[in-house]
């Protein structure tokens, strides 16, 4: 009977600080076998210090539970065998990718940037070495 499964932003309503999920059942003959994950957990507006669904967000929602395909970070469409095979789980975040929104790291130019910091750290122990020999001399 499950239908939809759509994570929402946390602290959403009064007294839960925690994200919830509306859990969407359809009693009815469904036309796929499959189960509609939606991640709407980045749709909102701060205001103050709660979280607001706008009407465009709530609009997407809706978009997204009608025409039932997969949007990138945002819905999936599961078989309901996949969802067997993964012990029946239905947390939203195990079947809709999340965007990764790390800093992009440039490899070269991190190994050129310690390169310089070795050659400068070489130098100054040569310096201090030349010091100490001069002191000692």
């Amino acid at each position: 009977y499950v239908d939809c499964v759509i994570q929402l932003p946390a602290n959403l309503f009064f007294g839960v600080g925690i994200a919830t999920c509306i859990i969407v059942l359809n009693k009815s003959a469904k036309t796929d076998a499959s189960v509609l994950f939606i991640d709407a957990s980045k749709l909102f507006v701060k205001n103050d210090n709660k979280n607001l669904l706008l009407p465009e967000h709530l609009d997407k929602i809706m978009k997204l539970y009608e025409i039932r395909k997969d949007e990138q970070y945002l819905a999936k469409l599961v078989k309901n065998d996949d969802i067997l095979a993964n012990e029946c789980n239905l947390s939203v975040s195990s079947y809709v990718e999340q965007e990764d929104t790390r800093e992009a790291i440039k490899i070269d130019e991190v190994n050129g940037r310690i390169k310089e910091l070795v050659d400068e750290g070489n130098e100054l122990n040569e310096k201090i070495e030349a010091i100490i020999n001069e002191m000692e001399g």
